[in-house]
């Protein structure tokens, strides 16, 4: 565990040294480059109080990309807090100190120059430092060893997390119970009794490999819980309880305050907080206005040649489902011959009521871009679950139990589940429990990093064609 600690910190030092190496080899060349050059004095002396100002955000958020199971949002919201306190705080002591020393200099042009060059080079070397960890962790380095207490089926779902990608570095040891898992599993070694393990944790500490405990026994058994945690703590092993919920329920619960009662919930909303509503709205806006004054020139061109393949509408419209179950009409640019099938028949690969343009528009996602007006008009967001046929929602709401939280927020152009790999037809029910099962796990873990990370993920998509889009 020590050494896994030690690794670790080693890691987050060379990182953070990384960061004082681009900041400084950006300072420099653009300083270098810069049209309006500065004088060598002036110049030292603004990269070293760009330097203290990258020390103080630094402290205050520094790195976490070497953290295990660290999500990539994270990693972007934290970098660019960090870009953004180390200009406000470098730019209002280069600004103070010049104005004491009667230096004037085109301060503002020069960061309105440089702040986004600067984080740019930051994020690029995050993305090149998460590769270069993922592959260290890949190669059995900088691995954190887990061990289980008890029988719950609820441990293989945690063990399926924790080793789902190797570049996590997570290796399960085995588990702890007085009673053999019924389910059992070959990767799921089993260790011996709880007893077993709280003497292994007590009185051999120097023979514990593990860095994490996870425990999951019942409420009743409280006093073997607390000893367990006890020996961990002896020990020196991170302890985690794992409630029972899981296979009680059916789903997981979470915790929420009700005054100063503690109660839980099996859907948690962060975008009931009418705060990040506002940010959610507000990013919807203005990236639909950018959209579609950007689309303005290419309306006539695509209406053209629409109306030449196929006599009809240039847009089509269709009754979905969207926020609170509520229908609207989402606008597509017309892809497809009309046909009495549209309200009922999903797109199929190679389905005959597609023109030669419509097949195009429909691999290059060009016939979605009417659906901004959804958005600016307040009926979509940009990110969210993809809205469906009504005939779907009837069909789906009897045959998966949780299909209808996905309508706890507004429906989107794109969607977590797009981009992982449930986009397109549905020909198999599990693809539609797959679909809504991301859908859910979006609106319990939203926030404006992730609906950020799933945009780009979405361009990628669109840059390199996805087999799924027809």
């Amino acid at each position: 565990m020590g050494n896994n600690l030690r690794t670790n910190q080693l890691i987050r030092n060379l990182i953070i040294l990384g960061d004082f190496v681009v900041l400084n080899v950006i300072y420099s060349l653009y300083i270098y480059f810069n049209p309006v050059p500065l004088n060598h004095s002036n110049a030292m002396l603004l990269i070293l109080l760009s330097n203290f100002g990258f020390l103080v955000a630094q402290y205050y958020y520094s790195t976490v990309v070497h953290e295990p199971l660290v999500s990539s949002d994270k990693v972007l919201r934290q970098v660019t807090r960090l870009a953004f306190l180390q200009q406000i705080v470098s730019f209002l002591m280069i600004k103070t100190v010049f104005m004491l020393m009667d230096i004037t200099s085109p301060l503002i042009r020069f960061y309105l120059y440089l702040a986004p060059i600067f984080y740019l080079g930051l994020l690029g070397s995050r993305y090149s430092e998460k590769q270069l960890i993922k592959y260290i962790r890949r190669m059995g380095h900088n691995v954190r060893y887990v061990l289980f207490v008890g029988n719950s089926l609820s441990l293989l779902s945690i063990r399926d997390y924790l080793i789902n990608d190797p570049s996590h570095g997570y290796r399960i040891l085995g588990y702890y119970s007085d009673h053999e898992m019924e389910e059992r599993n070959s990767s799921m070694s089993y260790l011996g009794t709880i007893d077993d393990a709280i003497s292994l944790l007590n009185e051999q500490r120097e023979h514990v490999q593990a860095d994490e405990l996870y425990c999951c026994l019942p409420s009743s058994q409280d006093e073997t819980i607390m000893k367990v945690m006890r020996a961990c703590n002896n020990s020196m092993v991170h302890f985690f309880y794992v409630p029972l919920f899981a296979t009680t329920f059916g789903h997981s619960l979470r915790l929420e305050r009700l005054g100063e009662h503690v109660v839980m919930t099996n859907c948690e909303e962060p975008l009931n907080q009418p705060v990040n509503k506002l940010f959610k709205r507000t990013f919807d806006v203005l990236f639909s206005l950018i959209v579609l004054i950007c689309m303005l020139p290419f309306l006539p061109i695509i209406a053209i040649i629409i109306k030449l393949q196929s006599p009809g509408p240039i847009f089509f419209k269709q009754k979905r489902t969207g926020l609170n179950g509520a229908d609207f009409y989402c606008y597509k640019f017309r892809s497809m011959h009309i046909n009495a099938e549209a309200d009922k028949l999903q797109c199929t690969e190679n389905d005959p009521r597609k023109f030669a343009f419509g097949n195009l528009m429909r691999k290059t996602n060009i016939d979605e871009l009417p659906q901004f007006f959804n958005v600016l008009r307040g009926d979509m967001s940009v990110v969210g679950p993809r809205p469906h046929m009504l005939y779907h929602t009837e069909v789906y709401r009897k045959l998966i139990d949780k299909y209808m939280i996905r309508h706890f927020v507004k429906p989107g152009i794109t969607g977590w589940a797009q981009v992982t790999g449930f986009r397109g037809e549905t020909k198999e029910l599990w693809q539609m429990e797959g679909r809504v099962e991301r859908d859910i796990w979006y609106i319990e873990n939203w926030s404006i990093w992730l609906d950020i990370r799933i945009i780009w993920r979405t361009i990628k998509q669109i840059l390199v064609r996805d087999k799924k889009a027809y």
